[in-house]
């Protein structure tokens, strides 16, 4: 197959990787399962702004309802009334493998000799076209081309009388990234892949139990004894309780690191540490590698705000903050006209004339992926005054493409793949730039590199590459086998 990085890579409007969706699920027999799963959604709403879906089983039948939109332009009294049951998952979607349309949101819902099962899928499959080419061979048609879709019709049509047996044939087929959520008509499970590069996490819910991609969501909705969900584990819960068995043998532990530096909010908790302090951890580190001479620090908002106070912090600069962010600029379908279109970042920020003007200040953000918002920026706040703009970003420079379920751009679009640092300040128009170094991300990260997948800066997929596609790799992929029950 003819392999591209994960994304709708037409769409060059934002600056910033972008995480594929969140997923979330429950099962509990005495709550209003539909209602829980909105807010469950509501806290994951960062992972994806562009679908959601909730679909709910009562025992005998699954009711599913999505549309395009935020989770509370999706969902209101009237829609969510219908949604009646004790088993619930949702979906909010970014789209990555697909086109931004109502016929690709999730979860997917289809009828099979088992009953209606429905999946919700957060990650990417880099053998889907594979995948997609046993299915047509076995007569079955698609309606897109998203993975998740592939899954949900491979798990219908699996080997096995049961659905644990035919999950964990699904996961002998499928490769790649993938946290899923799944409905059947008497349980709800939930399955992360052999190399836990997307996170996942259980809790405990008024005798029932929540499964979401961040504990940000368990934590909305109320839940207690938050656990992760570790590689290659299939958690089932029906009404002989909750449990965790195993899907496939673990792998090597490729975690994506951008869950630390920008795509997970920053009051979650992933391998034990909390996002917030991550952040500022990489601040600290980028101002130990890059500092200057200043009179404030800013960020880039939101995502960057934690690791500029730690820079501030490690620096002894004062922070503040320098732009506004209209929060709600990304959340409308209503196009702007091409005079507003042309005014660009200054539809999204607002600078803070009298706090920065004269002053020598730095600037911190996550990442720069084409370098499309990294300039405007900058010349935004030039014409506010400011006297000197020194960029600091609390990651290393992307120069590789994501094939995991992160919409990176191609390697033509990737501007630190094309230029260097400094042909990078020269073009966004700065003082200077730094970018934090791949040790001192892993040094503020707490973790070795052997934990986190961290191929879109160095190159070294977790997946070997040859000319029809991805294979497992031996040194870093687990050993696939039929496990016992």
């Amino acid at each position: 197959m003819t392999l591209q990085p994960a994304g709708d890579v037409t769409r060059g409007d934002a600056d910033q990787p972008r995480e594929a969706c969140g997923v979330f699920g429950i099962f509990a027999r005495d709550e209003a399962v539909a209602r829980i799963t909105f807010f469950g959604l509501f806290a994951l709403q960062h992972r994806g702004q562009e679908s959601a879906g909730i679909a709910v089983s009562d025992g005998r039948q699954a009711t599913l309802y999505k549309r395009m939109g935020l989770v509370s332009q999706v969902f209101n009294e009237d829609n969510l009334r219908p949604l009646q049951g004790h088993i619930a998952i949702g979906h909010t979607r970014y789209s990555t493998a697909d086109a931004t349309r109502v016929i690709s949101a999730q979860p997917f819902l289809l009828e099979s000799a088992l009953g209606p099962v429905a999946l919700a899928h957060n990650g990417n499959l880099v053998n889907s076209g594979e995948l997609r080419k046993e299915l047509f061979a076995r007569g079955v048609g698609l309606t897109s081309s998203c993975d998740s879709e592939t899954m949900v019709q491979l798990l219908a049509g699996a080997q096995g009388d049961t659905w644990l047996e035919r999950i964990r044939h699904l996961m002998r087929q499928a490769l790649g990234a993938y946290s899923v959520t799944i409905l059947t008509r008497d349980a709800l499970y939930a399955v992360r892949d052999p190399w836990g590069f997307r996170p996942l996490v259980m809790g405990r819910l008024n005798g029932g139990w929540v499964v979401a991609s961040e504990s940000c969501a368990l934590q909305t909705v109320g839940a207690t004894d938050i656990a992760e969900i570790p590689p290659g584990k299939i958690v089932i819960v029906d009404d002989a309780g909750g449990r965790i068995v195993e899907g496939a043998p673990a792998g090597k532990s490729n975690l994506c690191i951008f869950e630390y530096i920008y795509f997970a909010r920053p009051d979650s908790i992933i391998d034990g540490q909390l996002i917030h302090e991550v952040r500022q951890s990489l601040g600290r580190e980028l101002a130990r590698e890059h500092p200057v001479e200043a009179d404030l620090v800013m960020s880039v908002p939101d995502s960057a705000t934690a690791a500029a106070i730690g820079y501030a912090q490690e620096a002894g600069i004062p922070y503040n903050e320098g732009l506004i962010k209209n929060r709600y600029i990304g959340r409308t379908f209503i196009e702007p006209d091409d005079r507003l279109r042309q005014a660009g970042v200054a539809l999204k920020f607002n600078p803070l004339v009298q706090t920065l003007q004269g002053k020598r200040v730095v600037v911190v953000d996550d990442s720069i992926v084409r370098g499309t918002t990294s300039r405007p920026i900058v010349e935004l706040l030039r014409r506010a005054g400011v006297a000197e703009v020194h960029m600091r970003i609390s990651s290393p420079p992307i120069k590789h493409p994501c094939f995991m379920g992160v919409d990176m751009a191609t390697y033509d679009e990737l501007i630190a793949h094309r230029l260097s640092v400094r042909e990078i300040e020269r073009h966004v128009g700065a003082d200077s730039l730094g970018f934090l170094s791949l040790e001192g991300m892993l040094r503020a990260a707490g973790r070795p590199k052997s934990r986190f997948c961290v191929a879109c800066f160095t190159g070294e997929y977790p997946f070997e590459q040859k000319a029809g596609g991805f294979v497992r790799h031996p040194e870093v992929c687990c050993s696939f086998q039929e496990v016992a029950g």
